[in-house]
Parts: structure tokens; C-alpha cells; sequence
């Protein structure tokens, strides 16, 4: 140990020999190994502070893509959707009714007279005939020979009534000169008015026969348009043996429409009509010309008469809409994209004030070139869905965005 000693004194005067001193000098003498753990202590803090960091932002970045994706769910679950509050619109009111096509005056045409067999039938379905027009004619032989009978006798009638008149006059002027009595003359007298009353009878059964022939021609009781024919030659008929043609008095069509105690309250005849057949792509104007005074106790429901002009497209029996102009009417107007429906009928999507779908039952009045006018179910106050409706559920959150109903066309 003392050697040691020793050994660092001499290397230091050594030192100092070759390395001298000078007052203004000073020297620093560094230990090589607490230098070296410095350095090590620097880095590892430096290191350490690194990984604090890096572990501290991928913490936030971890939070900040969680709140990222929650918020992505909970947008992706409240879907945006437009919604609109109509109000109250002053709208056309037209009321819709459907029902079936016949002819205003549908006449039965029968045989007027005895009957008989059918000789010759001179129309057919769909022709147009005019009043008083043979339509089929009867066998009328017997009545044509009864009739030449009754005129022989209003022949042998005249000249008995001619011989009795004859009678009278020569005793009326024998009776002046006193060869006729008076009683005579009052015979004469009754015999010549017994023979005139007889021509007379006879003359009123020719005129009965000849009526009874004349009825043996079915003729058309007005102008129209044959819409049946059930009778054919040969076939005997009689008077009690019904309808034998269906005329169209005029040719006027009409469409016999039900509508309920509601509707039937705001028609009146007079009002304009448009009346579409089934399966045609033609509308026909018309009016209603009647409405029933009665309610049907079952259905609730009473007629409505509109009259058509004749058309051939217009068929009886066939099925027809009509659209009845009763005025106007104050209720909420929406777009068709609102209006939705199902097996269970019409319907709309509203939002509440939670933000929350609701559906509601709608009735719907009338279609129009603007939008849907709704019968019932609104009352224009609340939010409606516009589109996506077919997308929402019942109970579903949404975010609603209002649009201006003055923009609702």
C-alpha cells in the first residue's frame, strides 16, 4: 500500500515537469468512469421518457378512435330525415265514388196485344230506332179475317139503317094526309134509330179489331237504342210473357255510384262529373242529375245518379269511376313520396317530439297533380315524413330536418 502510494506521488512530479503550472492555470481533472455514468443515466431517463410519451399518445389515439367510432355507430343509428308540417290548405274537393254504368230510362218493351207466334223480328242489340218504329211483328190472320167479318156487317147495317130511314120518310108523309097512325110513326121512327145505332156498334167492333191488330206490332215507345233483344220468329208469345227488347230512352247513359252518409251530404244535382269506364283511356263529362233521398240502413250508403251522353265505349252493366267537383275544402296537402301504404291500409310517418317515428292511419281524399289531399287522420300540425319512409320503423330515433311547406308541390 505504501509502495503504491508512493508510485502515484512520482508519476504526479513527473506530470507536473512536463506539464507546468502557471498561477492563471487551472487544471480540472475528470473521472473517466462517473462521466461514463452520467451518460448512461441521461439516456435512460431520455428513453424513459420516450416510452412515457408514445404510451400516452397511444392512449389518446386509442380514446380519440373509440369516441370516433362511437359517435360513427350513433350516427349511423339516428339517421337524418326531412320532415314538413303541412297546416291546413284550401284544396278542391273532389270526391271519388265508383259504381256501375246503365242506361237513365231503361225501357222493357213487350206485346201489347192477345199474342201470338212471332212472324218477323225487324231490329237487333244495339240498333237505334225511332218512336212508333215496328220492332217485331205477331201472326195476325185471325184478327184479319174477324175484321172483314165486322165489315160485312157494318155493310148490311148501312142498309138496314137506309131501309128503316126509307120507311120513316113515306110514312111521315102519309101521316099528313091521315093514312098513317101515330103509333106507326113512333115505330118507324124507333126501327130507323135501332138500324143506325146497329151500324154504329158494328162500325166500334171493326175499329176494337183493328186495334187489337195493331197491337199485334211491338213498337218503340220512344227514340233510343235497343239494348236487348229476347224474342225470335216462330217464337209465340203473349202479353203476360214480359220484355221482349230494352230500349235506351235517348240514348242517355248514366253511372249509378254509392257514397256514404258523409259524401252524399255535400252533393246536389247539377254538379259536375267526370266519369272514367273501367279498362277505357277516355273521361266523359257529366252531371249529377239525382241524389237519393234515402240511406240504406244496412250499408250506411245512398245513390248518386250521373248523367253520360251516349257513347259506345259506354256499355250497360259495365263498371265505371266517377270524380264529383263538390266545391272546396280545407285539409293538409302532402307530397306522394309522404303517402305510404300496406295490407293494412294508408299511412304517414311522423316524428314526435323525443325525435321518435310514429305511424299514423290516414284516409286519403283525392290524388291532384300538387299532391295527396288527406281525408282524415291530420290535422296539419304534425311533422310528416317526406321520403325514406319505407326505411323507418315505428319507435326508430331520427334527426329531422324541416323543410318550408310552401315548398311542398
Amino acid at each position: 500500500e505504501l509502495d503504491d502510494t508512493t508510485a502515484s506521488r512520482k508519476k504526479r512530479r513527473r506530470m507536473n515537469q512536463e506539464f507546468p503550472l502557471h498561477g492563471s492555470d487551472h487544471l480540472i481533472v475528470v473521472d473517466g468512469a462517473r462521466r461514463k455514468r452520467g451518460l448512461i443515466i441521461v439516456v435512460v431517463a431520455v428513453v424513459a421518457l420516450l416510452i412515457g410519451g408514445l404510451a400516452y399518445w397511444a392512449k389518446s389515439r386509442s380514446a380519440a378512435d373509440k369516441d370516433a367510432a362511437a359517435a360513427s355507430a350513433e350516427a349511423g343509428q339516428v339517421p337524418t330525415v326531412t320532415v314538413v308540417v303541412t297546416g291546413q290548405s284550401a284544396v278542391p274537393r273532389t270526391i271519388t265514388a265508383s259504381g256501375a254504368l246503365a242506361a237513365r230510362r231503361d225501357q222493357p218493351v213487350g206485346i201489347a196485344g192477345a199474342g201470338g207466334r212471332v212472324t218477323s223480328v225487324r231490329v237487333d242489340a244495339g240498333s237505334w230506332v225511332r218512336a212508333g218504329q215496328v220492332l217485331a211483328t205477331v201472326e195476325r190472320s185471325v184478327q184479319t179475317d174477324l175484321a172483314a167479318q165486322q165489315g160485312a156487317q157494318i155493310a148490311a147495317a148501312r142498309a138496314n139503317a137506309a131501309l128503316a130511314q126509307n120507311n120513316y120518310d113515306r110514312a111521315l108523309s102519309l101521316m099528313s094526309r091521315g093514312f098513317v097512325s101515330k103509333a106507326d110513326m113512333d115505330a118507324k121512327h124507333a126501327a130507323r134509330d135501332a138500324a143506325s145505332a146497329q151500324v154504329r156498334v158494328q162500325q166500334a167492333q171493326l175499329g176494337q179489331t183493328r186495334a187489337q191488330i195493331g197491337q199485334l206490332d211491338v213498337r218503340a215507345p220512344t227514340s233510343g237504342l235497343v239494348l236487348a233483344r229476347s224474342v225470335e220468329v216462330g217464337q209465340v208469345v203473349s202479353a203476360g210473357a214480359g220484355g221482349l227488347f230494352r230500349l235506351a230512352a235517348g240514348g242517355e247513359m248514366e253511372m249509378r255510384a254509392s257514397l256514404s252518409q258523409q259524401d252524399l251530404a255535400a252533393i246536389h244535382p247539377g254538379m259536375a262529373a267526370t266519369v272514367t269506364p273501367t279498362g277505357s283511356p277516355r273521361s266523359y263529362a257529366g252531371n249529377v242529375w239525382q241524389v237519393s233521398p234515402v240511406i240504406d240502413p244496412v250499408s250506411r250508403q245512398g245513390a248518386v245518379r250521373i248523367a253520360v251522353p251516349y257513347d259506345p265505349s259506354i256499355r250497360p252493366g259495365g263498371f265505371a269511376e266517377a270524380k264529383i267537383n263538390a266545391g272546396t275544402t280545407t285539409a293538409p296537402l302532402l307530397p306522394q313520396s309522404a303517402v305510404l301504404s300496406d295490407e293494412k291500409g294508408n299511412y304517414v310517418y311522423l316524428v314526435g317530439r323525443d325525435h321518435k317515428v310514429e305511424r299514423r292511419a290516414i284516409t286519403i281524399g283525392t290524388v291532384t297533380d300538387t299532391g295527396v289531399i288527406i281525408a282524415s287522420g291530420l290535422t296539419g300540425q304534425e311533422a310528416v315524413v317526406l321520403s325514406a319512409g319505407p326505411f323507418l320503423n315505428p319507435g326508430q330515433k331520427v334527426l329531422p330536418q324541416r323543410q318550408a311547406a310552401a315548398r311542398v308541390r
